[in-house]
């Protein structure tokens, strides 16, 4: 079987950036579950992994914008500390939860700065910007099951945590 759309892919990995520290891997051995074809994994491994098989393994180097994107400006803004309501002690590297003005969703951010009462906050993912590498060896490869396929994601043996999901 080879990895293709709403296929269920394990593998294990590790991801390093230029100076080739290990940002990331799959730890003591559990591997990385994911559905193909449903962007759960960045765009340029997925598009790495089309076609291979059970036992490949491979070395990817990705550019920012095929891995988390290239930094969006846009997405930092200096914020007033009384945003903050309610926590004791902001501090740079708190991660938030915000609502955006225009939009029905959530978007996570980072506190990256304090300067006094402003707070710089970035949206972007912590590893925009960066080339990224990868090491990544496919263990396994099975048929998503029609929950996994109206859900876009696979289902282990815990709840994914949305709303009538898993049940």
């Amino acid at each position: 079987m080879q990895i293709c759309n709403h296929k269920v892919v394990s593998l294990q990995f590790s991801m390093s950036n230029d100076a080739g520290e290990v940002i990331d891997s799959s730890d003591d051995g559990d591997a990385l579950l994911y559905l193909h074809g449903e962007e759960n994994i960045v765009p340029g491994l997925e598009l790495a992994l089309e076609g291979k098989s059970v036992g490949d393994k491979l070395k990817v180097t990705l550019d920012a914008a095929d891995a988390y994107g290239e930094i969006d400006p846009s997405l930092v803004e200096v914020v007033s500390a009384e945003m903050f309501e309610g926590v004791d002690n902001i501090e740079v590297g708190m991660e938030f939860e915000a609502e955006m003005p225009d939009e029905d969703e959530l978007q996570y951010v980072r506190i990256t700065e304090i300067d006094g009462d402003n707070v710089t906050v970035d949206g972007n993912h912590p590893l925009a910007g960066m080339r990224l590498h990868f090491d990544v060896t496919v263990e396994a490869i099975r048929e998503a099951t029609e929950e996994e396929l109206e859900h876009g994601h696979v289902h282990g043996g815990e709840c994914c945590g949305e709303e009538d999901c898993c049940n």
